[in-house]
C-alpha cells in the first residue's frame, strides 16, 4: 500500500500514544511526537518506509495551520498588542540571534554557522504553542494574545530569513535577490487585497447557494492551500500564502463555515507533521551528542525564555504575562526545520548542525507543555492567591455572578436562548472559543467570556462554581462530555440541560449527572411532521394527538419517568390549547388551605382554574370544593387584567411578584 500503509500505522499509533498521554495528563502533542520516534527509522522494529514523503504531507499541515491561523486572525485581535508584535518581535528576533552567537562562540564555530543558529533559535513553535494554549484553556487571555501576536510576526520573518541567510556566502549577489523577493512579497499581500476580498467571497457565495457540504470543503481547502502553491511557485513561503488566503477569507461572510470546515483536516495533518517531527529524532544520534544537546537545550530555553520575558515586560506588560510568556515561547519552532533544510541544501550550515538542532528543538518542543503548565504554580508563589490568569471577557460585573446561566457554546442555539434570558432579565453568562462570535455578544451587551468551555479554567472564569444552571449547546458527544465532567468537579450539585444528536448518547449524558436532555433532530421532525399532516388536512387535535403520543413515548422510554413525563406531555397540551398561565402557590398564600369557592376566585378576578398539578398529578377543572394547599402548581386562565388580579389575591399583599411564580416548564 506504500504511503497509505504508513499513514494508517502513524494514525493508529499516534492515537494509542496520545490516549495514553491523555490519561497520565500530558498534552497530545507529546504523544504524536512519541509516535514518530517509534515508527523513525532510528528505533528499529516498524518502521514507516516513506518518510520523506510523510515530511511533504506535513508541510500541508503547517499550511493548513497557518490558513486556520490566517481565518481566525483580525486586525482587531493584533490591536491590544500591536506594540509588542510589530516592534517587540524583530528586536527580539536580533537579540536571539546575538544569542545564537554567543552560543555558537562557546561551541568554538565559526561566525556564519553560529548566525545561522542563531536565526533558527530565534523562531518559536506557532504549532506547539496553539496547540499548548487550547489544551490548557488559555485562549482569550492576555498571555495568549501577545504570544499569538509575535508568532504572527515570527511566521513572517521566515521569509526574508530564507532569502538572505543563503546570500551570505556571496552578500553581493545576494543583493538583488532580496530586492526582488522583497518586492514580489509585496505585489502578492497587495493583489491578494485588491483581488482576494472580491474575488473569493463571491466565489465561496456561489458555492455555497450550490448547497454541497462537499464542494464547499474542497473550495475552501483548494483556496488555502492553491494560494500557498502560488506563492511557492514565485519563490516565497507556502506557509505564508495559506496565511494570507485566511486572513483575506476571514472577513468574508463564509469565514466561520470555512473555518470550522478545515479544523479536522487541520488537526490530521498537523497529527502528520508532529509524527513526522519525531521521526527525525535519532536516540543514537542524542547519546553520542548529549552533552552538546543538554547545553544547547539549556542555553537556548533560559536565553530565550529571559529576553521573552524582558521584551514583554519593557513592553509594559505586567503580572503573569512576562512569565506566561517566556516559559511559554523558549522553544525552538517548526520553520527553523524549514530554515535549516534551506542551510543543508544550499551548503550554507553541515549536517551535524542540521542534526543538532533538529534534536534540541524536538526536546524544546517536548518540554513546552510541561514547562508552560507550571505558570500558574510559579506565579503563585509571588502571588498567594493566584490561580490563573484572567481571561477575556465582556460585561461581566466586577464583583462576579452568583445564582445564574452558565451557556456553554454561542451558537445559534446559544444565541438564542440568551436573547430569552435577557429578555425576561435573568442573569447569565455565555463561553464561547470563536473571537467572532464573542465579539457579537459582547455588542449585544451579554455577559460573555472568550474561551474554550471543555477547559476547566474558563468555566472558573464564568463563574460556573456560584451558578445554577448549565446549558451545553454543543452538538458534539466528545466536547459536551468534557464540558459536563469539568462543570461537576467545579460544581456537583449544579442542573445541566445538554443536547444530542440522538438517543444513543442519551444513556451517557445521563450517567453524568445531565437533568435534561434536547433532541434538536427529533424535535425538528416532530414539528415538520405537524406542518405536513396540517397541509393533508388532519384535524389539528387529531395531529396533536399524534405529536404528543410519539414524544411521549420517546421522552417517557429515555427518562423511565413514565408517569412524570406523561404529567408534563399533558401540560404541554393544555398550554397549546388555551391561554394558561402557571402559578404556584407559597405558603404564605391566602388561598392555602381553602376551597376554591372560599376564595371566591371567579368572582373576584374573573379568572378560572382549569388545572392543578399536586405532587406530580394532574387534577384537571377542579370543582368549587376543591381545597388549594402550599406547593400547589395552578393553571388559570383570563385576560392579563384578570391574571394580575389573581396574582394580588393568591399572594400576600404587596408582594405579588413580577412573573417569577409563573412557570413555563417542568413543574
Amino acid at each position: 500500500m506504500g504511503i497509505a500503509a504508513d499513514i494508517i500505522l502513524l494514525i493508529v499509533v499516534a492515537f494509542f500514544c496520545g490516549l495514553l498521554l491523555q490519561r497520565l495528563g500530558q498534552p497530545l502533542i507529546i504523544g504524536y511526537i512519541a509516535a514518530g520516534v517509534i515508527l523513525g527509522p532510528h528505533t528499529g522494529g516498524i518502521t514507516v518506509s516513506n518518510i520523506h514523503e510523510i515530511e511533504l504531507l506535513a508541510e500541508i499541515g503547517i499550511a493548513l495551520l497557518l490558513f486556520a491561523l490566517g481565518l481566525e486572525f483580525s486586525l482587531k485581535d493584533l490591536q491590544p498588542v500591536k506594540t509588542i508584535a510589530l516592534i517587540g518581535t524583530p528586536v527580539q528576533i536580533t537579540v536571539t540571534i546575538g544569542l545564537g552567537l554567543g552560543i555558537g562562540s562557546f561551541m568554538g564555530w565559526d561566525w556564519k554557522t553560529s548566525l545561522w543558529l542563531g536565526a533558527m533559535i530565534s523562531l518559536s513553535s506557532t504549532m506547539v504553542i496553539l496547540k499548548t494554549l487550547m489544551n490548557q484553556g488559555w485562549m482569550g487571555t492576555l498571555s495568549s494574545k501577545v504570544m499569538i501576536g509575535m508568532l504572527i510576526v515570527q511566521d513572517l520573518a521566515v521569509i526574508p530569513m530564507m532569502i538572505i541567510l543563503p546570500q551570505l556566502n556571496d552578500p553581493a549577489v545576494g543583493l538583488p535577490v532580496l530586492g526582488l523577493a522583497a518586492l514580489k512579497a509585496g505585489l502578492f499581500i497587495a493583489g491578494m487585497i485588491l483581488f482576494g476580498t472580491r474575488l473569493l467571497p463571491r466565489l465561496l457565495a456561489h458555492i455555497a447557494k450550490i448547497g454541497s457540504r462537499e464542494l464547499f470543503l474542497l473550495a475552501i481547502t483548494a483556496i488555502g492551500l492553491g494560494v500557498g502553491y502560488i506563492t511557492h511557485v514565485v519563490g516565497l513561503s507556502f506557509a505564508f500564502g495559506a496565511f494570507v488566503a485566511g486572513m483575506v477569507l476571514s472577513e468574508s461572510d463564509y469565514g466561520h463555515q470555512a473555518l470550522s470546515d478545515v479544523i479536522p483536516l487541520r488537526d490530521l495533518f498537523g497529527l502528520l507533521f508532529f509524527t513526522s517531527v519525531g521521526m527525525l529524532l535519532d536516540p543514537q544520534f542524542l547519546l553520542n551528542h548529549i552533552r552538546e544537546i543538554v547545553i544547547l537545550v539549556l542555553a537556548i530555553g533560559i536565553g530565550k525564555g529571559i529576553i521573552f520575558a524582558v521584551i514583554a515586560r519593557i513592553f509594559n506588560y505586567g503580572n503573569v504575562v512576562p512569565l506566561a510568556v517566556g516559559l511559554g515561547m523558549f522553544q525552538i519552532g517548526e520553520f527553523s526545520f524549514v530554515l535549516a533544510r534551506v542551510g543543508v541544501s544550499t551548503n550554507s550550515i553541515g549536517n551535524d548542525l542540521y542534526a543538532l538542532i533538529l534534536t534540541a528543538a524536538i526536546l524544546t518542543m517536548v518540554l513546552t507543555p510541561l514547562i508552560s503548565g507550571q505558570t500558574a504554580r510559579i506565579y503563585a508563589l509571588k502571588k498567594r492567591r493566584f490561580r490563573h490568569e484572567t481571561l477575556e471577557s465582556s460585561n461581566i460585573p466586577d464583583t462576579g455572578l452568583s445564582g445564574h446561566v452558565v451557556i456553554a457554546g454561542g451558537g445559534r442555539v446559544g444565541f438564542q436562548i440568551a436573547r430569552v434570558l435577557k429578555r425576561l432579565n435573568m442573569r447569565f453568562v455565555v463561553v464561547e472559543l470563536d473571537h467572532r462570535r464573542f465579539e457579537q455578544a459582547k455588542h449585544e451587551g451579554m455577559s460573555v467570556v472568550y474561551g474554550d468551555a471543555s477547559q476547566e479554567v474558563v468555566l472558573e472564569a464564568a463563574g460556573l462554581r456560584d451558578a445554577v444552571l448549565l446549558i451545553v449547546t454543543v452538538p458534539g458527544i466528545v466536547e459536551a462530555r468534557s464540558i459536563i465532567v469539568h462543570s461537576k468537579h467545579l460544581n456537583a450539585g449544579i442542573q445541566v440541560v445538554a443536547r444530542t444528536s440522538g438517543p444513543d448518547d442519551f444513556d451517557l449524558l445521563k450517567d453524568l449527572g445531565v437533568s435534561n436532555v434536547v433532541l434538536p433532530e427529533f424535535e425538528a421532525g416532530l414539528e415538520m411532521m405537524r406542518q405536513s399532516l396540517l397541509h393533508l388536512h388532519v384535524p389539528p387535535t387529531e395531529v396533536q394527538r399524534h405529536t404528543d403520543t410519539i414524544r411521549q413515548e420517546l421522552y417517557a422510554d429515555l427518562y423511565q419517568e413514565g408517569h412524570a413525563y406523561k404529567v408534563l406531555s399533558q401540560l404541554r397540551d393544555a398550554e397549546q390549547q388555551f391561554d394558561l398561565q402557571w402559578f404556584r402557590l407559597n405558603r404564605e398564600s391566602p388561598m392555602a388551605g381553602k376551597s376554591i369557592g372560599q376564595s371566591e376566585i371567579r368572582k373576584k378576578t374573573g379568572s378560572s382554574i382549569v388545572g392543578v398539578v399536586r405532587d406530580g398529578l394532574l387534577k384537571p377543572n377542579p370543582d368549587a370544593d376543591f381545597i388549594l394547599m402550599p406547593d400547589d402548581l395552578v393553571a388559570i386562565i383570563g385576560s392579563e387584567g384578570n391574571r394580575d388580579d389573581f396574582c394580588q389575591l393568591a399572594q400576600q399583599e404587596g408582594h405579588c411578584p413580577t412573573g417569577q411564580s409563573f412557570l413555563t416548564s417542568d413543574p
